[in-house]
């Protein structure tokens, strides 16, 4: 049996009290190394606040106002129905996938989008939708809100709206 003792003193106290307090700070810091930062084509996907929830969305090309229509929880379904499964498909597109966090409580921030191309004077009838995780981003989509509207992943269309 090996026996290993210390005298305690005030440094040596110091010193054990500033290693355990760098281990505590080192476990908080990497609480969410789960979660990642970024996806596989380099897009971040840090969400923590509202300035790098904006980033996120810029980061495609969108430009939104800054303060949120809508921010709510939302419980992804443990089983998904047809519609989730639909709704899925839009974000393994998008190198994301919900069926990941099923059960879990998860953020919905809704944003007015401003520069959809074709809408620019209708700015108000399309939103993006981000859902956070840990903050983290897992998935949302680019919506319209008008009748027979459409939903989209978060890239940048390439086309003009058909009149």
């Amino acid at each position: 049996m090996f026996v290993f003792s210390l005298r305690a003193n005030k440094k040596r106290i110091i010193l054990m009290a500033a290693l355990l307090a760098c281990i505590a700070l080192g476990l908080f810091l990497t609480r969410n190394s789960d979660l990642p930062v970024t996806d596989d084509s380099g897009v971040s996907l840090k969400a923590n606040d509202a300035g790098e929830r904006v980033a996120f969305l810029s980061q495609f090309g969108w430009e939104i106002d800054e303060d949120p229509v809508q921010v709510e929880e939302i419980v992804i379904p443990a089983e998904f129905d047809e519609t989730y499964e639909k709704y899925n498909e839009i974000q393994l597109a998008q190198n994301m996938d919900l069926s990941t966090y099923a059960g879990k409580t998860a953020k919905k921030w809704t944003y007015t989008v401003k520069n959809y191309p074709g809408y620019e004077t209708e700015n108000s009838c399309i939103r993006a939708n981000i859902i956070v995780f840990e903050g983290a981003v897992i998935g949302g989509d680019i919506s319209s809100l008008e009748q027979g509207g459409f939903m989209q992943g978060f890239d940048f269309p390439s086309t003009q709206k058909s009149e």
